[in-house]
């Protein structure tokens, strides 16, 4: 079985590292665990993994977030994955920071990568993990925020936070949606 994991990010060092990044985060740190690097391919950077048999493809598109479906597409297509077998990491202000949460379907949020991904792949019905980067900016200041760098309190569990978003990936490849939810969105 294949499954296509696509961390949202944008490219570029002026973004690494930032809270809107933490999708390709999160991708680097599956792919470090695993030993492997990514390559450079039409729309995006992609590593292989091998998790029980699944192979995993890990993407993170070059087309800046708010062009993701571009990527997200043409992967499907090329690997022939199927859209249950897709899953898109992503940043989220709704929750505290380090807060996962494992969905099978819903709305973009106001996020432009899901929003487009949901605009080419034609549904919202595809499933998603959001990692919470909180919400603590001033009025107006939401987009220096979301492309501002953690600060040195998140830094603390972010090893850890970044651990626990692979083993709900993991779990999602190998027993599925249902049951990930249930197992990982109660704690």
């Amino acid at each position: 079985m294949k499954y296509l994991i696509v961390g949202l990010g944008n490219i570029g060092p002026e973004y690494h590292e930032t809270r809107h990044n933490i999708g390709f985060m999160i991708v680097d740190a599956l792919a470090k665990a695993a030993g492997v690097s990514f390559v450079d391919g039409r729309y995006g950077f992609t590593a292989n993994i091998s998790i029980k048999g699944r192979q995993i493809i890990l993407l993170k598109p070059s087309t800046f977030m708010n062009l993701s479906g571009n990527a997200v597409r043409y992967w499907m297509q090329k690997e022939n994955i199927d859209l249950e077998n897709m899953l898109v990491a992503v940043d989220d202000l709704a929750l505290p920071f380090g807060t996962l949460r494992l969905k099978g379907k819903g709305s973009d949020a106001g996020h432009n990568g899901l929003k487009h991904i949901a605009a080419v792949l034609g549904t919202q019905n595809y499933a998603r993990l959001r990692f919470g980067i909180g919400n603590d900016f001033p009025r107006g200041g939401q987009i220096d925020y979301v492309l501002g760098h953690f600060d040195d309190e998140d830094w603390k569990t972010m090893d850890k936070q970044l651990e626990a978003a692979g083993e709900i990936i993991k779990s999602f490849c190998l027993a599925g949606l249902d049951i990930t939810m249930n197992q990982f969105n109660k704690k």
